[in-house]
């Protein structure tokens, strides 16, 4: 649970790019302008400091590196398996849907999942159940649901679980 504090500030980084950026795009430092800017950086996050959400924090960092690096290598290699398949006879393809049961439980973390799946070629994510339990997957060539499933869970769920200490 977040609990709210007053600070004056509450979002300091975005303070100080409304100022700059309010400066900027009028092109004046002129003291009208500067009395805006500040009322613009100070009223607009403190306004808005209540609709945020906390965010995940990346427990294991170079995990997450690795992780980086595990997609850009399965996107490459899942570029070759497809290119093979759709050059083949492609009566030999076999598309199909797949529901992979979720342990993960953040948004991010969901988001992070369902993106990972559709930068993969062969593969896409086409929806989220309502209760997010249930990511459903569209596979170009599917050899064995289980085999994807299990794929999809071990190479990306469990490090993004890791990732994420959830």
């Amino acid at each position: 649970m977040k609990t709210t504090n007053f600070r004056f500030f509450p979002m300091p980084f975005h303070s100080l790019l409304l100022f700059s950026i309010w400066l900027l795009l009028n092109n004046s430092t002129s003291a009208g302008h500067l009395l805006l800017a500040t009322v613009f950086a100070i009223v607009i996050p403190w306004v808005v400091s209540s609709m945020t959400t906390e965010r995940p924090r990346i427990q294991k960092p170079m995990l997450a590196i690795s992780y980086v690096f595990l997609v850009l290598r399965d996107i490459i290699s899942a570029n070759f398996s497809v290119a093979l398949l759709v050059l083949g006879p492609l009566k030999k393809l076999r598309p199909g849907f797949v529901a992979v049961p979720l342990e993960i439980q953040s948004e991010l973390g969901i988001t992070l999942l369902a993106s990972t799946v559709s930068l993969t070629p062969g593969t896409v994510s086409t929806e989220i159940s309502e209760d997010q339990k249930w990511l459903y997957i569209h596979a170009l060539h599917l050899e064995s649901a289980e085999g994807l499933i299990q794929e999809v869970k071990s190479r990306y769920e469990a490090p993004l679980k890791e990732i994420f200490g959830c």
